[in-house]
This record gives structure tokens, sequence and C-alpha cells, in this order.
């Protein structure tokens, strides 16, 4: 090992360290204040919870990584573009923050996640061709439109797959956390410390968030962390360290049981953008009487099934689709059993 690669390895462990140390103790003051101020998420009949809990826990997570964007910013190790876009998931959080005090209503809330995402994808400029192996999208005109979507999409769908415990958290460790491994060489010190902050942050906060959880991360934390997912995406598929198969692939749990169950509610012409407790892990938590089980589940199902064919798209782009569908397959029949969707 190299001099420089034995300090970048060093630098990196120790802000690992830090974030964590910090993200711990400034959730738990997150929970002492919001306690206080009665910001609490109270059961009803679709909760996964059966007593009020502290709610804005992910609040932590976002001062953290703007912090850390904040300083690689002045010290020149990101760029004005990436900078600045970001701050359409800090606007994404600040939404959530709202929502979690008074509750937002959909028809406000989705046209201001997608003005959200237009300022981040004007700063990040043109998005990366969508290779299917056999075809390119190169047309700006079709991949901003998708870009658009995609983001807002993920905002929602770590939203929606926030109900039970310690769940959005490890999804955002282990999607922030293979990101930075897979980018390590690849991304500027910039990127590289977003990711690193990320994660650790969302690590010092699961320790919170575990079963029984003492405080949610809230519509703050989760909107934020799935919106800052979308951003990284894009970023770390135009530095050309991973591609957007291997994206959705790390996101296949997550991509699956919200789609499939979204599907299912608009055909049956429900509320599809009202709160429910139809999704599989849902479905999941009550059928096996814990959160923690589903979590767990869920954990390895993204380390030993997820992780290799994610790293098999990273080695073999052309084959990213096909590593997509073969690791998609089994999770839809998995959804479907669990009855994501269905009452």
């Amino acid at each position: 090992m190299s001099l420089a690669t034995r300090s970048a390895f060093m630098n990196t462990l120790v802000l690992l360290t830090a974030s964590f140390v910090v993200s711990v103790i400034l959730t738990g003051l997150l929970r002492t204040v919001t306690n206080h101020k009665k910001m609490l998420d109270k059961p009803v009949a679709r909760s996964s919870h059966s007593r009020p809990t502290p709610v804005g826990g992910g609040l932590s997570v976002v001062l953290l990584v703007f912090a850390a964007s904040a300083y690689s910013f002045l010290t020149g190790q990101l760029s004005e573009s990436v900078f600045f876009s970001l701050f359409g998931a800090y606007a994404i959080a600040w939404i959530g923050l709202v929502d979690d005090l008074k509750n937002v209503h959909a028809l406000w809330r989705i046209p201001l996640h997608f003005g959200a995402a237009s300022w981040s994808l004007f700063w990040l400029g043109e998005i990366p061709a969508l290779d299917f192996g056999f075809f390119t999208i190169l047309d700006q005109t079709i991949l901003l439109p998708l870009a658009l979507v995609a983001l807002v999409w993920l905002t929602n769908l770590f939203n929606f797959m926030d109900g039970i415990d310690g769940l959005a958290g490890a999804e955002l460790i282990f999607v922030t956390g293979f990101s930075l491994l897979a980018g390590i060489n690849g991304l500027d010190m910039g990127g590289a410390m977003l990711l690193t902050v990320a994660c650790a942050s969302a690590s010092g906060f699961l320790i919170w968030n575990w079963q029984p959880a003492r405080i949610f991360m809230g519509d703050v934390g989760s909107g934020f962390a799935g919106f800052f997912v979308g951003l990284m995406a894009l970023i770390t598929v135009q530095a050309g360290v991973m591609t957007y198969w291997t994206w959705l692939i790390l996101l296949a749990i997550f991509a699956i049981d919200a789609t499939m169950t979204l599907c299912r509610r608009f055909l049956n012409g429900e509320r599809w953008f009202e709160g429910h407790n139809t999704h599989a892990y849902q479905h999941a938590s009550r059928k096996f009487q814990s959160h923690s089980k589903v979590t767990i589940a869920t954990i390895l199902i993204n380390l030993c099934w997820l992780t290799p064919l994610a790293v098999a798209s990273v080695l073999y782009p052309s084959l990213g689709g096909f590593f997509s569908l073969i690791a998609a397959a089994p999770l839809a029949m998995l959804a479907l059993g669990f009855g994501a969707g269905r009452h």
C-alpha cells in the first residue's frame, strides 16, 4: 500500500468515525428537543408502531451532509455544480420538516419536489447516457424528464419505505457504503466525502432507530435520503465509476416493493397518495411480529444477493440490464408473496 493510499484510507476512517460519533450525539439531542416540543408520531390504525415516538431524527444526517458539502466546497474539493445541486436535497429536507410539523398535502408537496429536482438537474448539467447494451439513449430531451421523474420517485420511495424501525437507515448505509467503495478511486475528494459522511451519519442515526425505535427518521430525513441517493447516482454515473443499472440493483428491494404496491393501489382505484400499511415489508413485519427480523432479512438480501450482482454490473457494464433482471425477478415474486399493495 502506497503512502498516498494509506493516507487516504486513514482520512476516510477518521471521517467515518467522527461523523458516526457526532451523528449519535446529534440524534440524541434531536430526540430530546422533539420530545420536548411534542413532535411525536402518534399511532393510528395503519401505523406499524404502538406508542408515540419522536420524529425528525433524520435531520442529523441532513445537517452533517450539509456541513461536509460546505467544507469540501470552500476548500476546493467539491465542484460548484455539485455543491449547488445539493440545495435541491436541502429544500426537500425543509419540505419534509414542515410536513413532519404540519402535514403538507401531496397536491402541494409533489410540485415542490419537482421544483427541487429541476433546480438540482439545472446545476448538474448534462444527464449521462442510458446504455441498454443493444442501444443507448443520448437525447437530453428524453434523459432530462427521466431524471426528473426518477429524483421525485426516489424522494417518495424512501418515504414510503420508512415504515418500520431501522429499514430506511439500513438501506441508506448500504447504498452509500457500496457507492463509496465503488467510487473511491474515481470520484473527487468532495464526492467521496459526501458519501462517507452520509454513510456514517446514517449509522449513527440507526443506533437510535433500531427496534424499538427511540426516534423516527421523519419526512425530513427520508425525503432527503431518497433525493440525495438520486443525486449521487447521477454524479457517480457522470464520473464513470458506476452505472444506472448498478444503482437500480442496489435499490431493488425498495424500488420493487414501493412500485408494485403503488401500481396495485392505483389499479384498484385507491387514493394512492395517502398513507397506508400495505407494502410487502409491512405485511412481513406483521407476519413475523418483528421489525428487526424484516430489517435484518433486508440487509442480508442486500449483502448476499444484490451486492454480487451490483459488482458484476460495474465490471461488465454492457450486461447491467441483464444483471438487473436477475436481481429483480425473485424480489418481485417475494413482494407478491407477501402481498404488496393488498389489504
